[in-house]
């Protein structure tokens, strides 16, 4: 079984604190649930790990079946929400190199991304890299018309009939993307291609365990079922609108206490390379959900020991209005110990017989002290393992999380109205016509 517990001894924050936002925390919670029952909101999130759609995550295991068989490559095409949880999934539970390996170490096809820039570099190095190799293509997009996937769309999609022909490109293009309308679901309808659904009332950085996530993850090898059972695990353990026993409403109030005391920066820390994009994943899904209305906690992410050769003195001596949340794997995947050295030139033998995870935790350690001893307050986040199902656990987690935080600064984390600005000036700018 997953588990994730959390530890609030270096925060800074008391008990009292905390429960100062009971009342208000039992109506979100009430208000949430409530809202899940409407297909016109954006809460679909809340109960999906129970209700979720099972004749299309069996056509998703079944289609991942036939990339895995026919493709060397799968190529991801998004933006946002529509590829950094799948990547965020995909790299925490692969090989660290997991494109690098020999497709007969990796036994899945290579997972590359595009539509989540506008480089043409990116882009030609992309083709340079795909090379021969047989490749399939999955586009997600709500609208069709995001500007980042839908060149990159045109562009492969192009690569793709030029390779195989119209006729087989057609079984090479898995679109997900809305149930009814838009430019990619009429597309799709045209070419019958096939076709997964992003739910109305799930936007876009909620969306990890529906079929945005899920077919490029199944296509990676990792066991969906596992992953939707950590997210089931997590729904039922924090379904409980008592705030003393719900340690993911305490995370969210704990972060709105520390913001009320001028700490508006969250850093989120991980020890473990493979959460890279876990993070990116995160400050996504915070950022978005929370930075409106001239509010919120800005989101940022680090990776220790690495980070703290770069941002370590600001930390510890600059401005005082940061805050750390840090996520500790317990058990590692793997570990090395350190050997004596007859020379010992470089002064390692007193680690002689200590683990790298023995060191790396010690690291975590003396840094946190560190940094609260700086006036930066920490809240540590322990999970059992980096498997399907604690992930799925922490996703969910984060989901629920971002959602009562957002309501407790009285924002709707649910819409983004400001990141439609740069777009108007964008089109303006490149003489596009609006209607």
């Amino acid at each position: 079984m997953s588990n994730i517990k959390l530890d609030f001894k270096n925060s800074k924050i008391v008990s009292r604190q905390i429960m100062k936002y009971a009342e208000r925390v039992e109506e979100i919670h009430k208000e949430l649930h409530e809202d899940a029952k409407d297909e016109n909101k954006f809460v679909g999130w809340l109960e999906l790990p129970s209700e979720y759609d099972k004749k299309e995550f069996e056509k998703i295991k079944k289609c991942a079946k036939k990339i895995r068989k026919d493709s060397e490559v799968l190529l991801v095409i998004g933006i946002g929400g529509s590829y950094l949880g799948a990547r965020a999934v995909i790299e925490s539970l692969t090989h660290t190199f997991y494109n690098a390996l020999d497709k007969e170490q990796r036994k899945s096809p290579q997972i590359l991304y595009a539509g989540n820039n506008i480089s043409g570099a990116y882009l030609n190095d992309l083709m340079d890299l795909i090379g021969d190799k047989d490749l399939s293509i999955n586009v997600i997009s709500k609208s069709g018309t995001t500007t980042e996937p839908a060149i990159a769309f045109r562009i492969f999609r192009e690569y793709l009939e030029n390779k195989y022909g119209i006729k087989e490109a057609r079984k090479r293009i898995y679109v997900t993307t809305d149930s009814e309308k838009g430019a990619l679901k009429t597309l799709a309808d045209t070419e019958k291609y096939e076709t997964f659904v992003i739910p109305n009332n799930i936007g876009g950085r909620y969306s990890v365990l529906t079929a945005v996530g899920l077919l490029p993850i199944a296509v990676a090898g990792i066991n969906i079922d596992d992953l939707m059972a950590g997210a089931k695990i997590a729904q039922d353990k924090y379904n409980d609108q008592n705030l003393k026993y719900n340690e993911c409403y305490q995370y969210a109030v704990a972060r709105n206490v520390l913001y009320s005391n001028y700490k508006n920066l969250e850093i989120l820390v991980t020890y473990e390379p493979k959460m890279h994009y876990l993070i990116e994943w995160w400050k996504q899904l915070f950022g978005e959900s929370e930075g409106k209305e001239g509010k919120g906690i800005f989101p940022a992410g680090a990776e220790f020991t690495t980070d703290l050769h770069s941002l370590g003195q600001y930390l510890q001596e600059g401005r005082k209005n940061i805050f750390e949340t840090v996520i500790n794997v317990v058990e590692p995947l793997s570990n090395l110990k350190i050997r004596a050295d007859e020379d010992d030139l470089d002064g390692l033998n007193y680690l002689e017989g200590k683990t790298l995870d023995f060191i790396n935790k010690k690291a975590m350690q003396g840094t946190i002290e560190a940094h609260v001893d700086g006036d930066v307050p920490n809240i540590l986040i322990n999970m059992d393992r980096l498997d399907a199902k604690t992930i799925g656990h922490l996703l969910y987690f984060f989901e629920l999380a971002c959602a009562v935080s957002g309501k407790i600064l009285e924002v709707d984390p649910f819409n983004q109205p400001g990141v439609e600005k740069y777009k108007k000036n964008m089109f303006k700018l490149l003489k596009k016509a609006i209607y």
